[in-house]
Parts: C-alpha cells; sequence; structure tokens
C-alpha cells in the first residue's frame, strides 16, 4: 500500500503530457475512465473503482492505493518527458 496526497496524485496528473490517459488506459487494458477514478475522477457508469481510498485532511486529504500500477506507469511517462520528476512526500506501508 502507498499513501500520497491528494494534491501530489492532482499534480502527477496535471503534470502528465496530452494523451497519457489513453495511454496509460491501452498499456494497462482498462477504460480511460477507470484512469481518470485512479486520479480523483468519479465516473462508476463507465469506469471501475481502482484501490484508492481518501481521508480528509491538509493537502486534500491523504489518498491510500492498494495497487500502484496506474501511479507507476504514470511516473514512468513523467519520467520520459520530464526526468528530474522525483516523488517526494510519498511513503510505502505495509
Amino acid at each position: 500500500m502507498k499513501t500520497i496526497t491528494f494534491n501530489e496524485l492532482r499534480k502527477i496528473k496535471d503534470s502528465l503530457p496530452d494523451g497519457s490517459m489513453h495511454r496509460i488506459a491501452d498499456e494497462l487494458g482498462m477504460s480511460v475512465e477507470t484512469v481518470r477514478n485512479f486520479f480523483g475522477g468519479s465516473n462508476f457508469k463507465q469506469g471501475e473503482s481502482v484501490g484508492i481510498h481518501l481521508e480528509p485532511g491538509p493537502d486534500g486529504g491523504l489518498v491510500m492505493l492498494d495497487d500502484t500500477t496506474v501511479l507507476d506507469k504514470a511516473l514512468e511517462i513523467l519520467k520520459e518527458t520530464q526526468p528530474e520528476v522525483a516523488t517526494e512526500g510519498t511513503t510505502e506501508e505495509a
């Protein structure tokens, strides 16, 4: 499980180049709406839940991620386009 603030998660999403939601969906075999739900969307008619848990608090609250596959793919894309991107503020939990 990984914990990140909601604002950090949104910053990653907002930093992704155009077309990244579609690329992530294609590479991971999921719908674009499911990828958007991972980043805070709530279209569950066309997309699925992605195992994120929100806790209210500062910086938009905390987001606990059961599966980091979408986040890992997003960070991979960012590293391709912005090699200096770091994931400061994220913590691993057992």
